[in-house]
């Protein structure tokens, strides 16, 4: 069911599509919402429990703030695509749709690798930590969904150089972070940092820490020449409150 002017009018009690703020559809038979790219100044939207496979209409509601469709027919997290130009989206909830897949952790992580700005995805809060490691287990999203051959979530590519591959989404970034780590540093013009400080950990540590903790690092180093300055300063400002954590809890524990 495709979703009518008239219908959002009523709905919204509102004279024109530029005056709508907030629509609540829920348990509608929705399945075509194209009337959003008719709705700019649209702030709440709820599309719950309907049938939407679709979210390129929502890509011109640039005040949306909040997005509700939980129980829907998104089949692909690479319909993220479209919300990543949503500057003012704050909460959304996209559980209980086939994109979610098996691996919930997986999920979220991808969510939020590609949605940082979101304050509660699911219904809970989003985590300082949780978006930082959403940079090490997260999927980045850079294409529209290939909307066919979907399975658990994931878009199949349809190039054809990407047949015969067995590689998950991103992983080719990941092998290459882990592999040349003085090579990115040198690329982002940064001192490279001595072996020695690289990799001190304490004797406790296993080797699997101290491979994840490299791990993190090597990534976080490749992604950072893709930001521009806006995302350098909040990646500078996250870093300073971390440290500014950090060193309270050292001195309270002295």
């Amino acid at each position: 069911m495709r979703l009518s002017r008239a219908a959002v009018l009523q709905q919204a009690k509102a004279g024109r599509l530029g005056a709508v703020r907030r629509l609540n559809c829920w348990g509608s038979h929705l399945t075509d919402i194209s009337i959003c790219r008719d709705l700019p100044n649209i702030e709440v939207i709820t599309f719950s429990v309907n049938g939407i496979s679709d979210l390129e209409p929502l890509t011109r509601c640039q005040n949306l703030s909040e997005l509700y469709l939980r129980k829907n027919n998104i089949t692909s997290l690479h319909e993220l695509f479209y919300l990543k130009g949503l500057p003012r989206l704050r909460v959304l909830w996209l559980a209980e749709n086939p994109c979610c897949g098996q691996d919930p952790h997986r999920y979220r992580m991808t969510v939020l690798r590609n949605l940082p700005g979101l304050q509660k995805l699911d219904n809970q809060a989003v985590t300082e930590e949780e978006l930082s490691q959403a940079l090490v287990d997260g999927v980045e999203i850079t294409a529209p969904p290939a909307r066919r051959n979907v399975e658990n979530g994931w878009a199949e590519s349809t190039d054809s150089s990407a047949a015969g591959s067995t590689a998950e989404p991103g992983s080719d970034l990941l092998s290459s972070s882990l592999e040349e780590p003085s090579k990115i540093q040198e690329e982002l013009g940064m001192k490279a940092v001595p072996r020695d400080k690289y990799s001190s950990f304490s004797p406790r540590e296993t080797d699997c820490n101290r491979k994840k903790r490299n791990n993190v690092l090597n990534a976080i180093l490749l992604l950072l020449k893709e930001l521009d300055v806006e995302g350098l300063e909040t990646i500078q400002q996250t870093v300073t409150r971390r440290l500014q954590a950090f060193q309270k809890k050292e001195l309270q524990e002295e």
